[in-house]
């Protein structure tokens, strides 16, 4: 256990200096993995990742560090190979001995690492949504689970819009597959004929999109209202937006709704003809919260440019940091299994007026937000609820829903209510 380190209150820059000084003192950095792709069709989305936990690493650094001891980023580029992922995790918890890994975007990415942590005990910060159905005791998803982003979203769609068909396109990989599986089993039991559901996948960096969206177009020649539900990721999505343009679809003829589109992506897009779409997510730079000012004053200052934007796994990043930051610091050590322990039960506030508490099945509460996309490429919040807690296991699948996941009493990610029997277990128990 590493000496803990009381630093006087100081103006910030005698802080840092001060905080420098300290730290030396401290023989051995603690170390935090940061594994996002900074190259491949996924750094649209996960550089500015990156560049958020240096940000929070120095803002911690800066306070004086953690139990005494500077906090050193340990960053890698899987360039969006998914086994690339498993590889660069394994150098993270072999090679650098990181005590914690903040990452991935992609569930292709995550399932590529989630062996190597349950074979080396390692602790991975998910900040992405994702499509459930799964619950490692080495992973804290603090990202949306279906029933806080997908299902809400298309609830928002038959309630708010009168939407009668669906759209679900999606990037060919586990979280669009997933999800869209939860979806159509959802629509059908909302009492939408599955004839009247549309659904297809492209590979990553998919760029012509011509037909599929004259398919969608033709959807609607009947009369009936249509409605895309988009889980298409990274910068597929650019070529997917200027074609709806090109088409003279706007939101009045067939609304989008998007999970994996936020402020980041949109600032590389010309949103004169997007505006309407939606998004779907926890967090929108746009929140008029003193919190979420700050965040961006923050932000702002440390990356030199106030046009930069922020999102919703940035805010997720910074929750996660933050609780892993304070179970450290209750705990007084960076051990895995005791922080592991330690993570449930923790509370921070969000960015958006509410706290966010962590579960015992590792996920999160977290409030649900649709946002309009304005022409300046911000949100406009149309729709936002109190906290939902995140379910790992959806209701809407039959093999899922007699499922739960509880690490603190039951020790297990899933557990048969049925049965009463643990039907997994992760390679830690």
């Amino acid at each position: 256990m590493f000496k803990k380190i009381m630093l006087p209150a100081l103006s910030s820059a005698a802080l840092i200096a001060g905080a420098g000084a300290a730290l030396a003192e401290c023989a051995d950095p603690i170390k935090v993995g940061v594994l996002h792709s900074l190259s491949g069709t996924m750094a649209i989305s996960e550089t500015t990742l990156k560049d958020t936990m240096l940000m929070l690493i120095a803002e911690q650094n800066a306070k004086g560090g953690l139990l005494g001891c500077e906090i050193e980023a340990v960053v890698v580029d899987p360039a969006s190979d998914w086994p690339l992922f498993a590889e660069k995790a394994r150098e993270l918890l072999t090679v650098h001995d990181v005590d914690v890994i903040f990452g991935n975007w992609t569930s292709v990415s995550r399932k590529s690492v989630l062996p190597v942590l349950e074979e080396l005990n390692g602790l991975l910060f998910y900040p992405v949504q994702y499509e459930g159905e799964e619950s490692s005791r080495n992973v804290f998803y603090t990202g949306a689970a279906p029933n806080q982003q997908a299902i809400p979203a298309v609830d928002y769609f038959l309630e708010e819009l009168g939407v009668e068909k669906f759209a679900l396109l999606g990037t060919d990989y586990v979280y669009p597959r997933t999800t869209n599986n939860i979806l159509e089993s959802y629509l059908q039991s909302k009492g939408i004929a599955a004839e009247d559901i549309f659904v297809n996948y492209t590979p990553f960096g998919h760029s012509d999109w011509a037909t599929i969206v004259s398919d969608v177009v033709a959807l609607g020649a009947d009369g009936k209202s249509v409605g895309v539900i988009s889980t298409i990721n990274g910068d597929a999505n650019i070529g997917f937006y200027k074609e709806l343009a090109a088409q003279g679809v706007s939101a009045e003829d067939i609304p989008v709704v998007a999970f994996s589109v936020g402020e980041e992506e949109l600032s590389g897009l010309d949103t004169t003809n997007l505006v309407g779409h939606l998004a779907a997510w926890n967090y929108f730079m746009s929140a008029d919260t003193a919190e979420n000012a700050a965040f961006i004053d923050a932000w702002h200052g440390f990356i030199g440019d106030d046009a930069r934007v922020t999102n919703d796994p940035m805010e997720a990043h910074y929750i996660g940091f933050n609780m892993w930051v304070n179970a450290v610091t209750e705990a007084g050590t960076t051990d895995v299994d005791t922080i592991i322990d330690a993570l449930p039960g923790q509370e921070f506030t969000n960015l958006t007026g509410g706290t966010a508490v962590m579960l015992p099945n590792h996920h999160l509460t977290k409030p649900v937000l649709i946002g309009e996309i304005q022409a300046d490429g911000q949100f406009d919040i149309i729709s936002q609820t109190t906290e939902v807690a995140g379910d790992a296991w959806t209701d809407f699948l039959p093999e899922s829903a007699v499922l739960e996941s509880d690490w603190i009493d039951l020790k297990c990610g899933m557990y048969n209510t049925e049965t009463q029997t643990c039907v997994q277990l992760t390679s830690n128990y």
